[in-house]
């Protein structure tokens, strides 16, 4: 699939600079829109159960996205544990809920860059981020690491649509792919079953932002 699309990276100079600021959104954070307000930098947890280190539940080639997604190899899938929603009906409730169950996945951006690259290696089609809104600033950091070491693979976002637009501004021209999962309509019913505010308004705003970049 990569070598279908002609797409283009930031260098690694542009990707730290961008991760700059995201890791500055940590301190009182504003990463989605709950704004939390906690010092994630100093490793206090949000809503979402995270502090400063990213956590990698699962990592390798999928055969189950869209197939354009897929290709032949696999998209190059990371599950990242935690998340800013709590769906009654989440089908990854271990990796997304159960903070014992993701404590031991934490890891430095490096090795998230590592973890890129070795699924470059593995000739998977694209690194497939899933569940990164809650992890931004962290998966950037790996990225200009990543791009140093030659990562030139599409970079697709996965996300549950709960994203914060001064955030995505920040990803322009960093993702490549944007799939969002628009779970509500009704505000009411995106309460009642993923304990969340204002995810209508968010949500539309939210893929409005990535349809502009696209």
């Amino acid at each position: 699939m990569s070598q279908l699309w002609n797409i283009d990276w930031l260098t690694p100079e542009e990707l730290a600079q961008r991760a700059d600021k995201l890791e500055g959104m940590l301190r009182s954070c504003r990463v989605c829109p709950r704004s939390c307000g906690v010092d994630r930098s100093s490793g206090q947890r949000g809503f979402c159960g995270s502090g400063d280190l990213p956590v990698v539940s699962w990592h390798g080639p999928h055969f189950g996205e869209e197939p354009p997604i897929s290709g032949i190899h696999g998209s190059g899938n990371i599950f990242f544990g935690n998340c800013n929603l709590r769906c009654v009906y989440c089908q990854n409730h271990q990796i997304s809920q159960d903070r014992t169950a993701v404590r031991n996945g934490a890891v430095e951006c490096r090795r998230l860059a590592d973890i890129m690259l070795e699924l470059a290696d593995f000739g998977c089609h694209n690194i497939n981020l899933v569940s990164p809104t809650h992890f931004v600033p962290q998966i950037v950091r790996a990225l200009s690491m990543a791009r140093a070491a030659g990562l030139s693979i599409p970079v697709v976002y996965n996300s549950n649509a709960f994203e914060c637009t001064e955030v995505l501004g920040l990803l322009e021209g960093v993702i490549h792919v944007y799939l969002p999962d628009l779970k509500y309509a009704d505000d009411a019913v995106a309460r009642r079953c993923s304990k969340v505010d204002h995810y209508v308004s968010s949500a539309r705003a939210a893929i409005t932002e990535m349809h502009r970049q696209m």
